[in-house]
Formats: C-alpha cells, structure tokens, sequence
C-alpha cells in the first residue's frame, strides 16, 4: 500500500493507494480515519483501486487552520478526485463521509466524475430528538446569554471562559467532548447542517447498505434517504451496527462487490 500526501486548496492531506482496476474512492466517518476502512479496502483491492483518504483533522492528515462546514469538505473530496484521481470513481462513502457524498451527488460536476455509489452508515439526516437534547439546548443558550451582550474583547473572554466550565463541558456530546480546536466548531458546523433539501436534487443511483442495529445513524434515517433519493435502493444488514462492514464483514463485502462489480 502506498501512503502519500498531497495539497489540496491550501491543505496538506494524507491518502493511500491499494490495488489494480477501476478506481474505488472509500470515505470515513467522524472520529475515524482511513485505518478504520483499511480492511474493506483490502477486499475491494482485488477488483480496484482503492483511495483511502483522510479528512483534515483526521488520521494522519491536519487540522484546518479554521473550522470548516460540510461545504468544505465536499470541495476537498470533489478536488481529491478531480487532481488525484483523475477519472471517474466509484465510491463507498461511511457516516460521514456519506454526509459528504450527499452534498456532492447533489452538484452537477458528480455526472462526469461519480460512477457508483455505496452509502453505508450514512450521515446528513435530521434525527429524532430526546427532551433531554431540548433541556441541555436551551440551557447552554440561557447560559451564554449574559456574555453575548458584552463588547468584542469582553464577549470573547466570557465565552472562553464558560466553554472551559464544568457544567458547559457536560452539556456536549461525547464526541464534542473529545475535540480541541477548530475541531470543536467544525463538528457543530457539520452536524447542524441536515441534508434532506439536496435528496430530491440527486440524480444519481445510489446504493444503501445498513446496519440494522445501527444506534449512531439509525434504520430510519437510512429510510429517509431511500424516500428521497429517487433512484435509490436500501439493503439490511442483520445484528449488524453503525460499522456493518467490520461487524458482519463476509455478508457486507459479497452484497458490495455484487453491487460495485456487476
């Protein structure tokens, strides 16, 4: 396997190259990098050329000097693809990366670039929401209010400062609570933006394959994306999670390869 990096829009990126056919581009979820897919990888090899790419601020590619939304990581996957890869792609795109994917199929430019399409885990749906959720939302909202009142240096202080409390700290995912710097806003940049307005723009045929089980981007999100995507079909995985093709790694890469090679 080849590991390389490469600047794209002003960012140093890492990525690594595995097989010989039909170049496969595989994307990771939040909080993983492109080691996490390196297994699906290896069994694409035998019929591609697999891309494994690490988002910025992920495995070993750097952070953005800022915090980036989803448009800017779709720009990053659409240049990888035009400058790196060069010819059109098939893709496997998980959590994440599939959020990514969304946006991208949902741009004009994907028609020429953009063959076929695995979404497995995929992110970009608005979830269903616990009154616990609404409590620490409006909360951390009641909170800030008294520094969002104060003048430019003031503000940024405060703010700065209740960010490092205890209580603040506590009302954050897990995933947040784990992030520093830029990574922080990124992830409340990305998350907030929920993708449903794009499906219906998406010409492509894509193909859903899901964990059952799957607590971080449920079943029913997966359904959401199958309604709005008009060419668009969804295959379940059983006592299968959020990482389908480690969990049932057999039955996920038969369906992928009968899907990618046919």
């Amino acid at each position: 396997m080849q590991t390389q990096t490469a600047t794209l829009l002003n960012h140093s990126v890492s990525y690594s190259i595995i097989g010989n056919g039909k170049p496969l581009l595989i994307l990771h979820g939040w909080g993983s990098s492109s080691k996490a897919m390196f297994p699906l990888a290896q069994e694409m090899s035998k019929h591609h050329t697999c891309y494994l790419l690490d988002f910025p601020g992920f495995g070993l590619s750097p952070a953005p000097d800022s915090a980036w939304d989803v448009s800017n990581y779709t720009d990053l996957t659409q240049v990888f693809i035009s400058e790196i890869i060069k010819e059109k792609s098939d893709i496997i795109a998980h959590s994440f990366g599939g959020r990514i994917m969304l946006k991208l199929l949902s741009r004009s430019w994907s028609k020429e670039f953009i063959g076929k399409i695995l979404i497995t885990g995929g992110a970009g749906m608005k979830p269903k929401r616990s009154l616990k959720f609404y409590y620490r939302k409006y909360l951390a909202k009641t909170l800030k209010a008294p520094f969002l009142v104060l003048p430019g240096s003031l503000q940024t202080k405060g703010l700065d400062f209740l960010r490092n409390t205890d209580l603040w700290k506590s009302l954050g995912s897990s995933d947040y609570k784990t992030l520093q710097g830029t990574l922080r806003e990124t992830f409340v940049k990305t998350i907030s933006e929920h993708l449903e307005k794009h499906l219906p723009e998406i010409q492509h045929e894509v193909f859903l394959l899901w964990g059952k089980n799957d607590d971080a981007t449920p079943w029913y999100q997966a359904e959401r994306i199958q309604k709005g995507i008009k060419n668009s079909s969804l295959v379940g995985i059983d006592d299968a999670g959020h990482y389908a093709f480690l969990d049932k790694p057999a039955k996920f890469y038969a369906i992928a390869n009968a899907y990618l090679i046919a």
